[in-house]
């Protein structure tokens, strides 16, 4: 269970980053671990209150758009599992790292050898993958063996300009049965085999943010991130000017709090807690 902080020294945190709320147009949600927890027969379990806070942030005029790393299905059968377990999300609301790397691939005349899971696979049908010119990975499960590993690392050296695309660069992430390894580790494993840096289409990565603000429509000031990842949700979004919270749900570990490098504007118990207080200063 996560270490929750005591209720006085919560309420003075919460106080004081409640007072910059001003100005707040649009909230970026992220999804696994602040919405629901992946995993199980019914393809995950909802986080205590986050389908009410969801419906609260539309009911209060605050533009919403949700920003995952999801690679385990293509966006719209995500959605459709999001939308089983009571989520009222359209796939139109989310930004996800996989059609965002097809747009790259056609611009650039890329013909990508898929390191993925097979539900990503539909995503990238519209591309010619004969004689592939760069790898793309993402979070491809039981995919991620040895064998399709090394086939990956043999197309990347035998190029003369190897180009990896890594769809997000996560350490891990949890699910109902505990935390499990993410891309980012294999990631790693091929940078380092190939002498090559991956250009990250997902989060942190700034054009990603970006694209999810553009689409809201609002100012990176105008818009707070709420999602469980210190680095790639938190230190993403405020690297692109945005204010963010970290949820003590999903992969949170009380040791984020004092992270070296990232320092969330605030952190609540869940998404529905971080609702209540955004909506309110709304009103104020």
């Amino acid at each position: 269970m996560h270490q929750l902080q005591a209720p006085g020294r919560a309420v003075r945190a919460m106080a004081e980053w409640a007072k910059h709320l001003g100005g707040i147009k649009g909230v970026v949600l992220d999804i696994s671990g602040v919405l629901y927890d992946g995993g199980g027969e019914g393809g995950g379990v909802p986080i205590p209150g986050s389908i009410e806070a969801v419906e609260k942030i539309k009911a209060s005029g605050l533009k919403l758009r949700f920003c995952t790393n999801e690679t385990q299905a293509t966006r719209g059968k995500f959605v459709a599992k999001l939308q089983r377990l009571g989520f009222n999300i359209l796939v139109n609301e989310v930004t996800a790292p996989a059609p965002a790397a097809c747009r790259i691939l056609k611009e650039r005349n890329l013909r990508p050898h898929l390191l993925v899971h097979d539900d990503l696979v539909p995503e990238f049908d519209q591309l010619d993958k004969a004689n592939p010119n760069c790898v793309v990975i993402g979070d491809a499960a039981d995919n991620l063996s040895y064998k399709n590993l090394n086939e990956a690392f043999r197309v990347l050296i035998g190029l003369e300009n190897p180009i990896l695309i890594s769809l997000g660069r996560g350490r891990y992430y949890k699910e109902t049965d505990g935390l499990k390894l993410d891309v980012g580790v294999y990631m790693k494993a091929l940078e380092y085999a190939c002498d090559v840096q991956a250009e990250v289409v997902g989060k942190p990565s700034k054009m990603f943010f970006q694209s999810a603000l553009a689409e809201m429509e609002v100012e990176p000031q105008q818009a707070i991130m709420i999602g469980d990842d210190i680095v790639n949700d938190v230190g993403g979004a405020q690297q692109c000017g945005m204010r963010a919270l970290q949820v003590r749900t999903g992969k949170y570990r009380p040791c984020d709090e004092q992270h070296p490098e990232v320092k969330a504007d605030g952190y609540v118990n869940n998404l529905a807690e971080a609702v209540d207080i955004i909506v309110k200063q709304l009103h104020k």
